[in-house]
């Protein structure tokens, strides 16, 4: 399989989903102009090209936290990704032991963490939220802590679940059962609903432990209904408390926030809009990613996601001071589009773009990326 760019990659996975699922990872919040502004962000720059710079050993890799990364972005949490195909998740897990790229799991993962730090070799964070009651968080820490997981992700920007209109057409987190409708677009899916029911009905395995429903749809429901909207500053303490590895806050927009999370302890902060599932409107993440670097200094790293989608995105993200970048929504088209073998493609196809891009902009290394900050980059 040649890698042909994440717009061929995501028609394909169209294609392959039932409207739910496609419309689930396309669509955003009220009129998705956050989607749209975080792909805009990104037209705004370009990057100056330099000459006679020896570039004949160009370097990618880089390290995050605890991890080795053979490039400098990793695999963000999805949630429902292994809705994406029949056993997505372990695809996932195995990509990322293969290509040396983290893979952050989701709460509302179809596979539980434990079968999926079973992969051998796997670089996996997980990804939680507070839900109301405090003992069903306690004990998904104590879960990510047997399994061996070094870092945990809180999301924090969905206090509450905002209006998604793609979603509530399709009755997704406001059915228990499918519809009509959903049942029409499943048996257009013929080829997805196969590979689905030939292992029976799926559910949210990372959550059954917690009796939340019989059925996807129904624990889906009951799972967004559980996230506490009341968190604070106080909640972010707890949890720390609760948790020695590393942690990261994912959902932070506003450099006093950042700051904020910094002083409870946070070693890394992920500026994220939720690639605009969120606020609507609400600024890129490209366009508040300096301001926030600036705020923390060296003392916590950051990460940037939401637009991303090739390799000069990752390199202007890193000029402009994030030491990782997420990929969310490239990661589910890929999945869907054509399983394991797609998405090692695609993870190489943008190792081979930041690769180019970097020699042809007379850069050798991430660090001397880093180092060169927005020298590298002209507003269009």
């Amino acid at each position: 399989m040649v890698f042909v760019g994440l717009d061929c990659l995501q028609q394909t996975a169209e294609h392959m989903l039932p409207r739910l699922f496609r419309d689930y990872v396309a669509g955003g919040a009220h009129g998705e102009v956050t989607v749209l502004a975080n792909r805009n962000a990104f037209k705004k720059w370009a990057i100056v090209p330099r000459c006679l710079c020896n570039v004949s050993q160009v370097s990618i890799s880089t390290q995050w936290l605890d991890y080795e990364c053979a490039a400098p972005f990793m695999l963000a949490p999805v949630g429902f990704l292994g809705m994406m195909r029949y056993g997505a998740d372990f695809m996932a897990a195995r990509a990322s032991a293969k290509t040396k790229i983290p893979f952050c799991v989701s709460t509302f993962s179809i596979t539980a963490l434990e079968d999926i730090c079973a992969v051998e070799g796997a670089h996996v964070l997980a990804q939680i939220y507070v839900f109301r009651d405090r003992e069903i968080t306690r004990d998904m820490i104590n879960r990510a802590r047997q399994c061996g997981v070094s870092t945990l992700v809180l999301t924090v920007d969905t206090p509450i679940t905002p209006l998604r209109p793609r979603d509530e057409k399709n009755g997704f987190r406001r059915l228990t059962h499918p519809s009509l409708r959903q049942l029409v677009s499943f048996a257009q899916a013929w080829r997805w609903s196969l590979g689905m029911m030939r292992h029976g009905m799926p559910v949210l395995g990372n959550l059954q432990p917690y009796g939340m429903g019989r059925t996807l749809l129904e624990q889906a429901k009951t799972a967004a209904s559980q996230i506490d909207p009341s968190l604070t500053w106080k909640d972010l303490e707890w949890l720390r408390a609760q948790w020695g590895g590393k942690l990261v806050v994912k959902g932070v927009m506003h450099p006093d926030d950042a700051v904020q999370c910094v002083a409870v302890g946070a070693d890394s902060v992920m500026v994220s809009n939720h690639g605009g599932r969120q606020l609507d409107p609400a600024p890129a993440t490209l366009d508040v990613l300096p301001d926030i670097v600036a705020s923390i200094g060296p003392a916590g790293s950051v990460v940037m996601d939401s637009g991303i989608r090739r390799g000069a995105d990752v390199v202007c993200a890193l000029a402009q001071g994030s030491s990782l970048v997420g990929l969310g929504r490239p990661l589910a088209w890929a999945l869907a589009a054509g399983g394991e073998a797609a998405l090692i493609e695609m993870i190489g196809g943008l190792q081979g773009e930041i690769r180019d891009i970097m020699a042809l902009a007379g850069i050798t290394s991430i660090e001397k990326l880093h180092a060169a900050g927005t020298t590298l980059l002209r507003r269009c």
